[in-house]
């Protein structure tokens, strides 16, 4: 099958890959090369790579809705479109191109989470599953018709990042037996449920400072949620704290302030939330490199501070 793959990130890349190792006829579209790194150079989405490395054509817009992006799609006269993490809204003229239309990997159990950072906020939010949802690609945010759901777990202590990995190659498997559907005519569409649709915002660095008026399962749930990015930090005296992790444990030292520390090298590090002591157990001072707690605290000692 002649197949336009939209996608833009390493999300997209085992979606992208299977495509190509099951022999189909591809093309990737895909967003602009952007600066990158502390010195802005120039760096290829990573689907752009991969598609060059396999020679895959590849084809790039700012935005595919525009004559430029329609026309290339026309040109390329896909029987199919895939969208996987593609940063961009199609048109009604793009959806129009391809013969069986569009279908997305989504990161979430539709209709809850839509938009740009599901698996962040699933984490961020105390959710225990997730999963894929591939889905016929509308005009709406992630609003088109369920085609195939796959459920994940997710575990207590289970980061944004790790999650993003077993999604990612979720995604490729739920993918492959969706595109195999409707190969084979069995392919159903069940419309969403409006009455139950989430919608997520993008994240952005402001997310991940830490309110510790939350419970300790909700600051953890946080710094979860926002590892690797835009990653969970507080105030110690007037300075970020990078937060990379957090255990929650049984330790009481009974009431304290919100933001207290209490600890040293040997015992670890706790701080006050609203209802208990949470275990700070990988930090990161500005300037400094990331280290875990009982190192960070050898010759630095917090009793006593307040993280705000």
């Amino acid at each position: 099958m002649k197949i336009a793959f939209l996608g833009t990130p390493e999300f997209a890349l085992p979606s992208l890959d299977m495509l190509y190792q099951s022999g189909h006829d591809l093309g990737v579209f895909t967003q602009p090369d952007r600066p990158f790194g502390r010195h802005a150079t120039l760096t290829p989405p990573p689907t752009k790579a991969y598609a060059l490395e396999h020679g895959i054509p590849v084809f790039q817009f700012e935005k595919i809705r525009l004559p430029e992006g329609v026309e290339a799609l026309k040109a390329f006269a896909p029987d199919l479109m895939v969208t996987a993490a593609f940063g961009q809204i199609l048109s009604a003229e793009n959806l129009a191109i391809p013969k069986y239309g569009c279908i997305n990997v989504h990161g979430s159990l539709l209709p809850k989470y839509r938009g740009a950072a599901p698996i962040q906020w699933v984490i961020i939010n105390g959710e225990t599953e997730t999963g894929i949802t591939t889905m016929m690609t509308d005009v709406g945010m992630d609003t088109g018709d369920i085609l195939l759901v796959d459920r994940v777990a997710i575990s207590e202590n289970e980061t944004a990042g790790e999650l993003f990995e077993r999604l990612s190659a979720l995604g490729a498997e739920t993918l492959k037996r969706t595109i195999a559907a409707l190969e084979a005519g069995a392919l159903e569409r069940i419309p969403q449920d409006e009455s139950q649709a989430t919608k997520c915002p993008m994240l952005k660095k402001e997310h991940g400072k830490i309110d510790f008026n939350k419970t300790a399962r909700e600051v953890h749930n946080l710094v979860r949620g926002t590892n690797p990015w835009p990653g969970a930090y507080a105030l110690l005296d007037g300075e970020p704290l990078k937060i990379h992790a957090t255990l929650l444990n049984e330790r009481d030292f009974g009431s304290a302030q919100q933001g207290v520390l209490k600890g040293d090298a040997k015992s670890g590090l706790f701080v006050r939330c609203a209802d208990v002591w949470l275990e700070l157990t990988e930090l990161q001072a500005s300037g400094s490199k990331r280290m875990n707690a009982k190192d960070f605290l050898k010759g630095r000692p917090l009793e006593g501070k307040i993280l705000a």
